[in-house]
């Protein structure tokens, strides 16, 4: 970064009870390019930081009141990121000291020399800046190694999805055909008195649940390593998505919960493909359903967002743990008891939203609940 421009960015406050020389300070400041705010005592300086968040506060050890040691205490535990530079009068450098050990950056002895003040400002804001770049590769590096793990999973999915899909529906379309067959067996009348025919009957009920439940796994995964193009339509997401609730209210209702649409602002009429949309919002719903005990409430809030709209889906359920939020969208994973999930939902979701140029987000608070909101632009402007 320029020094110009890294010396115009620097967001100052000084701190001192004697007005003319913080006042004189701050013009000479302000013709190096830095605009400092302003605090006559500690307590000032701690109301505008609650206001108005600063980089660097240059602050006077020795002030009526609240001390500068004082301040810096409450600063450091309030305001980590914020850098503070105390200043001393020559007899009282053993405050500068204490203040380096309670987290001060610097301290300078007064009468200060205006050009080292300066650097130290400016180095104290280096600090800053190196801090939040080294924080923000480390996120980066982390979001790599995320990327990569999904993307192994991803290439091992790609090569055998279709395989395993062809192997298995061709037993899968057996077994369901010899089981319909059996049940329509043990339902003749000859059969009435089978022994222990409810437990047999139990027995074919939980073959045609996991045949049905395999076969949703191999589907899903042949939706995602197909790459179809999608199918452009004018869609009234309004009228989409309360087809969409329309299909998971029975379930809903079952487990007495309620699905309320919201629609707010202006029409939501865009270009997009209906179809990559509504398995958006089922596979959303489904959760959210899964996810909200009894006498629940699922909220979804439609909105225009720019030139496309913003769907919202708000549960009232258990909510996700924080370490796991950033799993929630890889393949297979998935915190449904065995049985009830395949961990593919969310995954199909994110890949449909990036294939459309969108976005889904969370936020989730345990105990209270969770919230996806997709962005969804539209096609035609995309």
């Amino acid at each position: 970064m320029e020094p110009e421009k890294k010396i115009n960015r620097i967001r100052l406050l000084l701190v001192d009870d004697e007005a003319d020389f913080r006042k004189t300070l701050a013009k000479r400041l302000q013709k190096r390019g830095i605009t400092a705010h302003q605090a006559g005592n500690g307590e000032e300086c701690l109301a505008l930081l609650s206001e108005n968040p600063m980089d660097v506060v240059v602050m006077d050890v020795k002030m009526p009141g609240m001390s500068g040691i004082e301040a810096l205490h409450l600063i450091k535990k309030a305001y980590g990121e914020t850098e503070v530079i105390l200043m001393t009068g020559h007899a009282a450098t053993q405050d500068g000291v204490e203040g380096i050990k309670s987290g001060a950056y610097d301290y300078l002895t007064k009468p200060v020399e205006f050009d080292h003040l300066l650097r130290k400002i400016v180095q104290a804001y280096d600090k800053i800046v190196g801090r939040k770049q080294k924080k923000e590769a480390a996120e980066f590096k982390a979001r790599i190694k995320q990327q990569m793990i999904a993307t192994e999973r991803l290439a091992a999915l790609g090569t055998l999805a279709a395989g395993v899909a062809h192997e298995i529906n061709n037993p899968l379309a057996i077994i369901k055909e010899a089981a319909g067959y059996l049940s329509s067996l043990i339902k003749k009348d000859e059969l009435a008195d089978m022994p222990r025919r409810e437990v047999f009957e139990k027995a074919l009920e939980k073959i045609d649940t996991s045949v049905k439940r395999a076969r949703t796994i191999t589907h899903q995964l042949l939706g995602n390593v197909r790459k179809t193009e999608s199918i452009l339509a004018e869609v009234d997401v309004e009228q989409l998505v309360e087809e969409t609730i329309q299909l998971v209210n029975r379930e809903a209702k079952d487990r007495d919960i309620s699905v309320v649409l919201q629609r707010i602002g202006d029409p939501t009429t865009i270009w997009v493909d209906p179809n990559q949309i509504r398995q958006v919002m089922i596979n959303l719903l489904s959760n959210a359903i899964h996810a909200t005990p009894g006498g629940g409430r699922i909220s979804v809030d439609l909105k225009s967002a720019g030139s496309g709209v913003s769907i919202a889906v708000i549960d009232t359920g258990s909510g996700i743990p924080k370490e796991n939020l950033n799993k929630i969208f890889e393949p297979f994973f998935s915190t449904k008891s065995p049985g009830e999930g395949t961990g593919l939902g969310l995954f199909v979701i994110r890949e449909i939203m990036d294939k459309l140029g969108g976005t889904i987000d969370v936020e989730s608070r345990l105990g209270h609940g969770t919230q996806f909101t997709v962005q969804v632009p539209n096609q035609r402007e995309a």
